[in-house]
């Protein structure tokens, strides 16, 4: 038997795969030689969707390290799908593909799971934790329908064919642009971090806004958008969930918690008074709320107590 490959090995073997397969044209003798690679050794699918992720965030400059001279493009959609739709957990983060003719699609992510989906037409989604969204695209119209969560959306430029996305009776339309969109329970957060989009209500679509990059509005289903304020400087913050992140900059505790809440089974809990209005400074991983209790306890001389269900914070 020769000797296992080190797993090194193979996160450089996958990106290879993925650098060939965006060079290479489809055919049935190549498509059997990756399923072969795949099928060696069960650390390699792993690899390969981590590699794919990797492709579609970056450039293969970033990723390979080779001449920014040459051309930069986006891996074929056709090989963004092994066999069908593939999903697999990331260290928290999914990356699911839809294969090149399929149209519609329902996307749901559990608790903790933070899903990258590459869709049809060229556009990005990238689908945060207990979200639920259905999307439909066909020649005339892009739509996704946000049932409820938090989505962000890199839009492919397509001009015949506007990108919509229906939360409720709040309304986003796109061309080509990246926002996202968070759904309350009487309206939406919108984040727009490339382009311009426009922002209404059904119940008041005599109310158009448009809001360009860096701007944010809360568009409420009974009254549609209010005013637009500039979110710039927080764009990285707030979208920091999408490589799995919470950033806080003077957050209290109580919306710390909040936060870390929404993405863990094991959950934080404030005991006693005053101290959920303590304001934290850090970077912590969504799926790590022991790390971020015990940062809480050195800098605000807190208690913490942890069973397999709940972490305590309580004042010493």
């Amino acid at each position: 038997m020769g000797e296992r490959a080190t797993a090194k090995v193979i996160e450089d073997q996958a990106l290879a795969w993925v650098a060939r397969l965006d060079r290479e044209a489809s055919h049935a003798a190549l498509e059997a030689e990756l399923n072969a690679w795949l099928e060696g050794d069960s650390r390699r699918r792993g690899a390969f969707l981590r590699a794919q992720a990797a492709w579609m965030q970056l450039d293969r400059a970033g990723v390979l390290g080779v001449s920014e001279e040459r051309e930069t493009r986006r891996p074929s959609r056709r090989w963004l799908v092994t066999g069908g739709a593939v999903a697999a957990a990331v260290g928290g983060v999914s990356v699911w593909g839809v294969a090149r003719g399929v149209l519609d699609a329902r996307i749901r992510t559990v608790r903790g799971e933070i899903r990258r989906v590459p869709l049809e037409d060229g556009s990005m989604l990238a689908v945060n934790t207990e979200s639920q969204l259905k999307v439909a695209l066909d020649r005339t119209m892009r739509r996704v329908d946000l049932e409820r969560g938090e989505t962000w959306f890199q839009v492919a430029k397509d001009m015949a064919r506007p990108f919509v996305v229906v939360a409720g009776d709040v309304r986003v339309r796109a061309v080509g642009t990246a926002f996202s969109v968070r759904r309350h329970e009487r309206g939406s957060d919108v984040l727009v971090t490339e382009g311009v989009v426009e922002v209404w209500s059904a119940n008041a679509p005599e109310h158009v806004r448009r809001l360009s990059v860096g701007d944010h509005a809360f568009v409420s289903e009974a009254m549609g958008p209010g005013m637009s304020q500039s979110a710039a400087a927080e764009i990285d913050r707030r979208l920091a969930w999408r490589g799995g992140d919470i950033v806080l900059d003077g957050d209290t505790l109580g919306d710390a918690v909040v936060e870390f809440n929404r993405y863990n089974t094991r959950q934080l809990r404030i005991e006693g008074p005053g101290l959920a209005s303590e304001a934290l400074v850090g970077r912590f991983r969504t799926n790590e709320p022991e790390a971020f209790a015990r940062a809480v306890a050195v800098t605000a001389e807190a208690r913490v107590l942890m069973d397999d269900e709940v972490i305590r914070i309580s004042r010493l």
